[in-house]
């Protein structure tokens, strides 16, 4: 029996099975065998395969949004629009067969956006090139997920299913629990546990053969979070929904879809709503742009500074040059992170979006 049946047969057996108090042991153990399976599934065979195509592409810029859609959902259409590199697009499925790379150029930040081959169902499993066009999409930041509006329900759940099995986790935060092998089972949580229970956190460690973890739950989290923690590789990722060909539906099905959480709709063909999506899309990378001031001259407002919300002065010192966080004096900042501008601040001081710095040496 292959990976593949067993996968199947616990698919079923879950589908199969009531929820309820006294199942949810078995439940649990159920979902840990899927976990463990699905992980093997992924792992490259040991068989070398003859050598194909390269399939990635090297990261460049100040962030890397990844296009992942199905065939024919307009995804070349879009980087053709949004970027200076063309992308074939025709009316067939499978256009595009390798990663496309482009670059948008938006508030001074060059952002790569990579346009994937279409994935179809049973693309976690290998199909039509599935698992490459997945490894791409785990080392971006963002991910947007093209959808067709005419037929974007089944196609999303479609697709975060495929996502979801190969260990990408969507709009979802790393979940609170602290795990650590090593001396004897012990168990605590600081909140109320509705979905676990020390038998089934112990039940689930057994079939990963950990018998001595230590393991805390500061949130209440059900079994499939806890068994996430455990293997550890885990992507968690924002995503934006993007629905397009918004010209072929009706305008309460827009505004319907457009209200939903992490949505976005737009029309390639008709150029509708793209300024939108751009700033929706810096939203979610959460970049902030830095200028960068000489004593006596004024700030530089065409060459910024792109880090990631939540940088320090010693991030900026890192950007410009590697030595200058060593000889540091001080720096003075203008902006929205400072009480009152020009202040005199440390490498601890965290910047804020279009702040401006000017860096003092020793």
């Amino acid at each position: 029996m292959g990976i593949l049946e067993k996968i199947s047969e616990i698919e079923k057996e879950i589908a199969r099975t009531q929820k309820n108090k006294a199942t949810e042991y078995h439940l649990g153990l159920l979902k840990a065998k899927l976990a463990k399976y699905r992980a093997q599934l992924l792992e490259p065979s040991k068989s070398a395969s003859s050598k194909g195509e390269g399939f990635d592409v090297m990261k460049s810029g100040d962030a890397r949004v990844a296009l992942i859609g199905f065939p024919s959902v307009g995804k070349s259409t879009f980087l053709s629009l949004m970027t200076s590199t063309a992308s074939e697009a025709a009316s067939y499925e499978f256009t595009t067969l390798t990663c496309i790379p482009g670059v948008i150029e938006y508030k001074g930040a060059n952002i790569q956006l990579l346009d994937l081959p279409g994935i179809i169902e049973g693309a976690a499993q290998g199909k039509g090139r599935g698992r490459q066009v997945i490894a791409v999409a785990r080392t971006a930041d963002v991910i947007i997920m093209m959808l067709d509006a005419t037929k974007g329900e089944v196609q999303r759940s479609l697709l975060e299913k495929e996502l979801e099995s190969v260990g990408i986790r969507l709009n979802k935060h790393k979940p609170n629990i602290y795990f650590k092998k090593g001396g004897g089972i012990s168990f605590n949580s600081t909140v109320t546990l509705t979905q676990c229970s020390e038998k089934l956190v112990q039940l689930i460690l057994h079939e990963y053969k950990i018998f001595n973890a230590e393991v805390l739950f500061r949130e209440d989290c059900s079994p499939d979070e806890f068994i996430d923690v455990i293997v550890g590789n885990r992507v968690y990722m924002p995503c934006l929904y993007v629905y397009n060909k918004i010209d072929q539906i009706s305008m309460e099905e827009v505004d319907r879809l457009a209200r939903k959480p992490n949505s976005v709709v737009i029309s390639c063909g008709m150029k509708l709503n793209l300024d939108y999506l751009l700033e929706m899309l810096w939203e979610y990378l959460a970049l902030t742009c830095i200028y960068t001031k000489k004593r006596g001259q004024r700030p530089d407002f065409t060459d910024a500074i792109i880090l990631r919300k939540g940088a320090s002065v010693e991030h900026v010192c890192h950007r410009i040059h590697r030595s200058l966080a060593s000889q540091f004096k001080y720096a003075l900042v203008w902006g929205t992170s400072t009480k009152y501008s020009p202040q005199r601040v440390g490498l601890t001081h965290t910047m804020e979006h279009e702040d401006v710095i000017q860096i003092v040496k020793k």
